[in-house]
């Protein structure tokens, strides 16, 4: 049972979600959040060559209120493709944050509904915003090949981003726009209710988690979020500037592998 807010909280939240029907959203669903954390974030923390450019973005700023809401009750398997399809027609032609404006296709996302492994990325590409597909670029071939070298195809998984259109410049996605977007991820998650997420980068991290860390501090080990598993690695975007952290990433994807039971190729 979520603990009981104060009167000044619960006119925060009432004021947030009443912001949120505004924009056109209606159903809200969002893992409990446990003591002393917050739903929403006020900025997104990135890899540290990232970190200058993030400094200088404007709008960093955004309310962080503790926003407790139960989750949506469980869909069974046979039912989750239609699920997920009636999410992506309830977000239709969306206009609900700025990004909107400078879109091509939208990019929902893309697998299994009934996958054990779920990645999530920060936000789409130029490639992805022309195909309406997540990670199809150069980043979506090395994530690719991540998928394989742990045993698995991309049919396997399922793919999606913190929001659904192209930031731009590729810039980290404001709070406000990744706030916006968020819920439907959520109720993607809740849908498909993988056993482990993997959160490709830092602003993935900060978003599923609800609380912002360095990197550093969040890979090598297993999180809660959404009531899952999640294992923090690196943006294959980032791998692709830095090859050297590749091993990184690899023990990291090798913490996933452990808790799906997987074994990788055989040779």
């Amino acid at each position: 049972m979520p603990a009981k807010l104060s009167p000044e909280a619960e006119a925060a939240v009432r004021a947030r979600i009443g912001y949120f029907r505004d924009l056109g959203m209606s159903d809200f669903y969002r893992r409990a959040i446990p003591a002393g954390e917050t739903a929403l974030v006020t900025e997104t923390v990135t890899e540290p060559e990232e970190a200058a450019a993030v400094e200088t973005s404007p709008m960093r700023s955004a309310p962080s209120l503790p926003v407790i809401i139960e989750p949506s009750a469980p869909v069974k398997p046979k039912d989750r493709a239609a699920a997920l399809q009636a999410i992506r027609d309830e977000i239709g032609d969306c206009q609900r944050c700025a990004l909107a404006a400078g879109r091509n296709k939208l990019v929902f996302g893309d697998g299994n509904p009934n996958a054990r492994l779920m990645f999530v990325g920060e936000g789409p590409g130029a490639d992805e915003d022309a195909q309406g597909l997540p990670f199809v670029g150069r980043a979506g071939q090395l994530l690719n090949n991540m998928i394989a070298a742990m045993g698995l195809s991309r049919d396997q998984v399922y793919i999606a981003n913190i929001v659904k259109c192209r930031p731009p410049q590729n810039r980290v996605p404001e709070p406000v726009e990744a706030n916006t977007c968020s819920p439907f991820l959520f109720r993607q998650i809740d849908v498909i209710q993988p056993e482990v997420l993997v959160a490709l980068g830092s602003t993935a991290a900060t978003y599923l988690l609800g609380a912002k860390s360095s990197l550093s501090a969040l890979r090598g080990r297993v999180h809660q979020a959404s009531g899952m598993k999640l294992i923090v690695t690196y943006h294959p975007a980032y791998l692709l500037r830095d090859p050297r952290q590749k091993k990184e990433a690899w023990a990291d994807l090798q913490i996933a592998m452990a808790e799906l039971g997987l074994k990788g190729p055989q040779k």
